[in-house]
């Protein structure tokens, strides 16, 4: 490798880097691997919009087909946190052309799959190869490139971590629409054989050291596996399912509790843990990954809830659901240079605390939703979500990573990600509860006003009747169209309530925001204060 010595992760990092240039070589076999991230955290929700298409295709029921988008969760959970033994182990190099190239094998596979208990095998082993790709353009980012360049560089990775997730939809129903959603899969092919020749061809950011696969923890692994799959299965199935009170639900937590006592008695104790949990000691990757956690409720939370509205009151198509929903994607796309230009001038903890208000209000303005919001109507909200995102995950990710020493970032990085992951999980089982605990409150609230006594309740079940006269029973169906409506109106005020939890929580985080300590060498320019 080139001028190793004075090229290495360990000299660029420090404020005396000896050149500010990025070399031509780096910066495309960076790109290449973002994109190869971009894809894996895209295929998170590229499914999402057309889970009913699957299940059509694969003779699947409901429940079955939501393991198409559970199984990549679990897998990819468990191999993130994973990824920092194996880049010290293999080298980035290495990983990232392995991943590369099981994500696209598996992507094969599951284009081809003509089963559902196929669909989910490949579908689990799509996640876990894919997840390495994630930590692995993280922790390239923050050890290859000099500090004076985080401004550049960290905007992109940022908006691919909050873009991929956000366009998934729009991306899997412009797809399926168009295709077919075998599609959704066969689509990553070619660029997965570029990404792995244009890895293997390219990165030369360090070297592997193979020895420390004859200490690999298998014993860590399998607690691990437990702990964070289990945690996964209960975050993801409990809404629906009562909790603990369903039995798979109730084994799943005994489980992963077993396991997680387990593997923080084996990581504090083994020799060469499979987990590194000393970068939590550093007190601004602590905070950094605290924030992390709590923003990955909203992106995830709230790429869950829209479309989920937009389908469920509106009767959105997949397609018109990925048009609604594109107006955040554009939004991250042009907020990522104007955000790594505030990094130059502003201390990061206000950007953050910026975004997180910024988010509030986009959420505060959909508390007031009804069953008439339309593309327009959510025009604005998405477009302060957009912001609010860009403005808080980039500095935060330089919070958490820009400071750390080149050793520990590929190991923090892992973890980093996994905080983001775990976080939209824990929002989308907050936020199913929310809707149907709410949803069930203002059913029965509005089946107590809506009585013989309200004069309006019974002029609209009048006026039902009499339009339905002659066609059966009218008086039965006006009664049941009626209660539709009252149904339908207490999922939208459930909606509301679920935006309302979102504002009070992001108002909340961003004032802790002031508690941090100013973050030291931040950014480029000076390399000090």
């Amino acid at each position: 490798m080139a001028n190793a010595t004075t090229a290495s992760p360990g000299a660029m990092i420090g404020p005396s880097a000896p050149t500010e240039r990025i070399a031509p070589r780096r910066l495309i076999a960076f790109l290449i691997m973002v994109f190869g991230m971009f894809m894996a955290i895209l295929d998170i929700q590229v499914v999402s919009a057309s889970l009913s298409d699957i299940q059509a295709g694969l003779s699947a029921s409901s429940s079955e087909v939501s393991w198409v988008q559970t199984a990549y969760l679990i897998a990819e959970v468990i191999a993130i946190p994973l990824s920092g033994f194996l880049s010290r182990a293999l080298g980035t190099r290495l990983l990232f052309a392995i991943s590369a190239a099981g994500f696209t094998v598996a992507s094969f596979l599951c284009g081809f799959a003509s089963t559902i208990e196929e669909m989910i095998l490949w579908r689990a082993i799509q996640g876990f190869l894919g997840a390495g790709m994630i930590p692995t353009v993280f922790a390239s980012a923050y050890t290859v490139f000099p500090r004076s360049k985080f401004h550049i560089v960290t905007p992109v990775i940022g908006l691919v971590a909050t873009l991929a997730p956000t366009i998934g939809p729009t991306v899997g129903g412009f797809i399926t629409d168009a295709m077919s959603w075998h599609w959704l899969f066969f689509i990553n092919i070619i660029p997965g054989i570029i990404i792995t020749v244009g890895v293997l061809a390219l990165v030369d950011f360090d070297e592997p050291h193979f020895e420390l696969l004859d200490h690999f923890d298998w014993w860590g692994l399998i607690f691990m596996a437990g702990f964070l799959g289990s945690l996964e299965y209960v975050l993801e199935e409990g809404p629906q399912y009562e909790w603990l009170q369903d039995t798979s639900v109730a084994l799943f937590a005994s489980v992963g509790a077993i396991s997680a006592i387990a593997f923080f008695w084996r990581v504090l104790t083994a020799r060469v843990p499979i987990v590194d949990l000393r970068a939590f000691t550093n007190r601004n990757f602590a905070i950094g990954c605290m924030l992390q956690f709590c923003i990955g409720i909203g992106l995830y939370g709230l790429t869950y809830v829209y479309p989920r509205y937009l389908a469920e009151v509106r009767g959105y198509s997949a397609m018109m659901i990925g048009e609604t929903m594109f107006v955040s994607g554009i939004t991250m796309f042009l907020m990522a240079p104007v955000v790594g230009r505030m990094l130059q001038r502003f201390d990061p903890r206000y950007i953050i605390m910026f975004g997180l208000v910024v988010f509030a209000l986009g959420s505060y303005q959909m508390t007031w939703i009804t069953r008439d919001f339309d593309f327009y109507e959510l025009l604005v909200p998405q477009i302060l979500r957009g912001i609010g995102m860009m403005c808080a995950m980039v500095p935060t990710n330089n919070i958490a990573l820009g400071t750390l020493a080149p050793d520990r970032v590929k190991n923090a990085s892992g973890l980093f990600n996994l905080m983001r992951n775990l976080g939209g999980a824990l929002g989308l089982a907050l936020i199913n509860e929310v809707l149907n605990d709410r949803t069930d409150l203002h059913i029965s609230r509005l089946q107590e006003r809506v009585n013989w006594g309200n004069a309006t309740a019974v002029e609209t079940l009048n006026s039902f009747t009499q339009r339905l006269q002659g066609m059966g029973d009218a008086a039965l169906m006006a009664m049941k169209q009626l209660s539709q409506i009252v149904h339908r109106q207490a999922v939208v005020m459930g909606y509301g309530d679920a935006f309302f939890m979102l504002t009070l929580f992001y108002v909340g985080l961003s004032l802790l925001v002031l508690l941090l300590n100013k973050p030291t060498a931040m950014t480029g320019g000076s390399g000090g204060h």
